[in-house]
């Protein structure tokens, strides 16, 4: 049983996107996306630096046109799809919810609805490495901090103020073995992206909706969603709350998925997976070289 995910914000690399547009079509899709959404994703996919594709209201719509691009190039059947934070828009294109443009129009309002709301306080965020949820997750809410990421394979991800993240720096949980912050822009998926629901709920309301056609498990609490309405409040909701990435792969587990892979810009979630899921196949989209093995991977393992 095969599941295809998409990676979140953070993922994303200055030029990782120049080889996808290599491929045959790929240049004229994503012109006709950047042209609908404002935004020239070809420019911040080839061109742009570290920082200028740190902004949310680039990253976010970028990551889902890449999924999307690498994806259509795998040209897959999936027996699930899921998506880590933002990377839900793209599992939710994927599984038949939305239509790719109107995912895109869709992610693009969410990034610069989460852009806006991190302008109003200096937030942040930051991964720890190690130690036991149930010690870490009480120390986060002692300092302020929100587990935004619960990811599984012994990391969570806190987001607060910059204070909070400063603090946490001085005074880390037990059995933490390393706190990293993150290159991100806010506390996503915390309180602070509060404003951020409602302006995503009106570009929900505009969506024509569809149910899904292959299994989605959902980040909010790693259940599968039968239909394309509760896909859409789910996506709406989860931008202020936690990402429970590991109850995710507790359900890939429960249904007997053998094999994971992770469409551009791959690497983060067949990491987390090797972790969490030994004896599952990975495979990393990070290349068009790694479509190949990519489809050797799906024809063993989709279809169960």
């Amino acid at each position: 049983m095969l599941v295809l995910v998409a990676p979140g914000q953070g993922a994303q690399t200055p030029g990782f996107m120049t080889p996808w547009l290599e491929l045959p079509g790929a240049a004229d899709r994503i012109a006709g996306w950047s042209e609908a959404i404002g935004l020239d994703l070809a420019h911040y996919g080839t061109k742009a630096d570290a920082d200028e594709i740190r902004d949310t209201a680039v990253a976010q719509p970028l990551l889902v046109a890449a999924g999307l691009l690498s994806a259509s190039a795998l040209d897959a059947s999936p027996d699930l799809v899921a998506g880590h934070s933002v990377g839900e828009i793209t599992a939710a294109a994927l599984a038949g919810v939305v239509e790719d443009e109107a995912a895109l129009r869709f992610v693009r309002t969410r990034g610069l609805g989460m852009a806006e709301a991190a302008a109003i306080t200096e937030t942040g965020m930051a991964a720890l490495l190690g130690g036991e949820p149930e010690v870490t997750v009480p120390h986060l809410e002692k300092l302020g901090l929100t587990p935004a990421n619960v990811n599984g394979g012994g990391q969570i991800v806190a987001a607060g103020t910059a204070a909070q993240i400063a603090a946490l720096l001085d005074d880390m949980p037990e059995g933490v073995r390393r706190v990293v912050p993150l290159k991100v822009a806010g506390a996503f998926h915390t309180h602070h992206m509060a404003p951020a629901v409602d302006r995503l709920r009106d570009a929900a309301a505009a969506l024509k909706v569809s149910d899904p056609k292959v299994t989605y498990v959902s980040n909010a609490d790693g259940k599968t969603v039968a239909t394309g309405d509760e896909v859409i409040s789910r996506l709406v909701g989860q931008v202020a709350n936690p990402v429970r990435w590991d109850l995710c792969m507790e359900t890939f587990k429960a249904l007997g998925v053998t094999a994971i892979v992770e469409a551009a810009p791959g690497g983060t979630l067949v990491g987390l997976a090797k972790r969490a899921l030994p004896g599952v196949k990975t495979l990393a989209l990070k290349t068009p070289d790694d479509l190949d093995a990519a489809r050797a991977l799906i024809s063993e393992h989709a279809g169960a």
